[in-house]
């Protein structure tokens, strides 16, 4: 008798467990392409729930993995086919929704700062990926890896939530959302200790630790300003010759060239005399939320050092679909190098633009006016 050729499910199991890293890999990265397409406001309920089921999903999956360890292997043959395709593809799945949870973090941490403030995070984060499918590392620490994964991802719902329902950042919001954080894990650590006491060392080993040390990591790259201010986000900022605001509109007049198209507004300034420098940004906001931010205006001194010329306080209120519109204006100023950041009023910026100043003589101008 001829046997019975696979089917279909059975070749993807067998495709899936010869190529079980490269799976785990697409899963993480089709977690990431997955919720670019989805990607709503930080402070959307939809947001603020999707994360929250993905962070309890994983904590599940992760603590029956944590009890499984150490037992005789698990014989899926008898089991129900959601319980066998649970524990076939529950690493899968936890790649997917940690791809998902992290991508969300990227992307809300990449729009609250320039690069150069939100590439430490970025870089922080790469390194857990990159560890967390190094195979000898999978076998000393794997499941410690996924709890500092877990970690990273609770810290940054934490730190991006918090601040929502708070209606304001700083150090004292910041502070209280690493509280927040960390009352999961306790009560996790908590439960392990009254019912499975022959385990708590290693919930030390392999999540305390792992937990501690993120979390470490985090408070230190808040205290050198390297995490970026969310839920705060600069949309658009641009440097213009003047700023009228008319009703529930701004008109911004500017002379740039129509081929400068990656100008926002004149970056190169042609100043006559009595001119002013008008700096225009857009800053999203969650709602409810007020609080304050600074426009700091820098020039570059025959050294090549940033000296700081002004910082002018902007109260912002939120909840604008568009975000907040703001401005600023300077009317004393050299000719050079400038630029202007928008920053927190604990200084952790927001965003900046870059911008030339050149002296010119009095002569007759055509301002072209954009509105927003």
């Amino acid at each position: 008798m001829t046997p019975a050729s696979p089917s279909v499910l059975q070749r993807l199991k067998h495709r899936y467990e010869q190529n079980e890293q490269a799976f785990d890999v697409a899963a993480f990265v089709g977690g990431f392409v997955f919720d670019i397409a989805m990607l709503d406001r930080i402070d959307a309920w939809s947001t603020i729930i999707q994360q929250g089921t993905y962070l309890l999903l994983i904590a599940v999956i992760l603590m029956q993995m944590f009890f499984a360890e150490g037992e005789p292997v698990r014989d899926t043959a008898s089991l129900s086919a959601p319980k066998r395709w649970y524990f076939e593809y529950r690493t899968a799945l936890v790649h997917f929704l940690l791809g998902t949870l992290l991508n969300l973090y990227t992307l809300f941490f990449f729009k609250s700062a320039s690069l150069f403030v939100s590439f430490a995070f970025i870089v922080v984060l790469a390194a857990l990926l990159v560890a967390n499918e190094s195979k000898w590392l999978k076998a000393q620490f794997g499941l410690s890896l996924k709890f500092a994964l877990f970690a990273l991802c609770l810290l940054s719902f934490c730190a991006g939530v918090v601040p929502v329902f708070a209606g304001s950042i700083g150090t004292i919001v910041f502070l209280l959302s690493m509280l927040v954080a960390c009352i999961p894990l306790a009560v996790i650590y908590r439960r392990i200790h009254i019912h499975a006491p022959d385990r708590v060392q290693q919930a030390r080993r392999q999540i305390l630790v792992p937990f501690g040390v993120v979390l470490v990591g985090f408070l230190s790259l808040y205290l050198v300003r390297l995490i970026p201010p969310v839920p705060l986000s600069l949309h658009f900022i641009g440097v213009y010759h003047n700023v009228e605001r008319s009703e529930d509109t701004f008109k911004l007049s500017h002379e740039r060239p129509f081929w400068r198209i990656w100008d926002n507004g004149d970056q190169k300034f042609l100043a006559q005399p009595g001119d002013r420098i008008f700096v225009y940004f857009r800053l999203f906001s969650p709602a409810r939320f007020s609080d304050q931010v600074l426009m700091r205006w820098y020039w570059k001194d025959a050294t090549g050092k940033w000296k700081l010329q002004d910082s002018i306080p902007i109260k912002i209120i939120g909840g604008r679909e568009k975000g907040f519109r703001g401005y600023g204006a300077k009317n004393n100023y050299q000719p050079g190098d400038w630029k202007l950041q928008v920053e927190t009023t604990d200084e952790r910026e927001i965003g900046r633009v870059y911008f030339d100043v050149e002296m010119a003589p009095e002569a007759p101008r055509n301002f072209e006016v954009d509105t927003q």
